[in-house]
């Protein structure tokens, strides 16, 4: 995949996580669920931690150390990115790298990633999450399916 295609997927990803979060800050009020389906609310929140609010006691006064480790991460990743065997692998790589700046955006911005998407199932919630948690989570799915012997066999260098 040429680089200009991974730069273009993950700016993508980058732009709709940044959107739908202006969107939402804008629209929402903290803590005050709108249903949109039966199953799924849009309901703002704010997460000082890692994925899910991991670490969120130990990072909460510190969100320009998390914006660094995660860009530091980020880096690598953008490594594995160029170095993909795969084409999927690569886009997989460069949305996890989209998702991952939108959130190290946020950090830097406002010291907090701005969540607003709420799965659940009666009384039990998802951990709220924004659109650079799906990029992230496609772009894994990609990655650990491209690894995958069969998959490998009839994609590699599609």
């Amino acid at each position: 995949m040429k680089r200009w295609q991974l730069a273009l997927i993950g700016l993508m990803a980058l732009g709709v996580d940044q959107a739908t979060k202006a969107t939402a800050l804008a629209s929402l009020a903290q803590g005050e669920p709108v249903p949109v389906l039966s199953g799924f609310n849009l309901t703002l929140g704010f997460n000082t931690g890692a994925s899910f609010g991991m670490l969120s006691g130990v990072m909460k006064e510190t969100p320009l150390a998390m914006a660094a480790l995660t860009g530091a991460i980020t880096l690598v990743l953008v490594v594995l990115a160029l170095r993909a065997r795969s084409p999927w692998e690569a886009a997989g790589f460069a949305l996890v790298v989209g998702g991952s700046l939108g959130n190290i955006m946020d950090r830097l911005r406002q010291g907090v990633v701005t969540d607003f998407l709420d799965l659940y199932w009666q009384a039990w919630h998802w951990p709220t999450f924004n659109m650079a948690d799906v990029a992230i989570f496609i772009g894994a799915v990609l990655i650990l399916v491209s690894a995958l012997p069969a998959f490998r066999k009839t994609h590699d260098h599609a």
